[in-house]
C-alpha cells in the first residue's frame, strides 16, 4: 500500500493530527479505563507539579505517569484489532490481550515506585 499523492510536509502533519485526535476521541469514548486514567491525569499532573521540589523530579513523576494512558492505548487498540478479526475465543488472542492487560499493570507499579520513590525515600 504507497503513501497517496500529496501526504507530504504540512499536509501529511495535518493528517496526522487529525488521525491522533481520532484515536484519543476512540479511546475516550470506549475505553472506561482510558477514561479513568485521564481523570487521573488531571490529578496526577498538578499533584507532581505540587509536590516535586525539583525540575527533575516533576519531570519523572508525570513520565512515569504518562506511560499509563500511553500502554492502555497501544492495549486497547491491540484488543480491537484481535476483536475485529474474530470473537471466537483463541488461546493465541486470549494471551495477546493478557500480555497487553500485564503492560498496563507493569506501567501502573512502574509510576508507583517512581512517585514513592521521590516522595518517601
Amino acid at each position: 500500500m504507497g503513501k497517496p499523492d500529496g501526504n507530504t510536509g504540512f499536509i501529511r502533519l495535518i493528517n496526522a493530527t487529525r488521525f491522533s485526535w481520532r484515536g484519543w476521541s476512540a479511546a475516550l469514548r470506549h475505553e472506561a479505563a482510558f477514561r479513568q486514567e485521564m481523570a487521573a491525569t488531571l490529578v496526577f499532573v498538578p499533584l507532581a507539579l505540587w509536590l516535586g521540589e525539583t525540575g527533575v523530579e516533576k519531570a519523572l513523576m508525570i513520565a512515569s505517569w504518562m506511560l499509563v494512558p500511553i500502554v492502555e492505548l497501544l492495549n486497547s487498540a491491540m484488543e480491537t484489532v484481535i476483536d475485529r478479526f474474530s470473537d471466537e475465543h483463541h488461546p493465541l488472542a486470549g494471551r495477546a490481550k493478557d500480555m497487553g492487560s500485564a503492560a498496563v499493570l507493569t506501567s501502573l507499579l512502574t509510576a508507583g515506585a517512581v512517585w514513592a520513590l521521590i516522595l518517601f525515600f
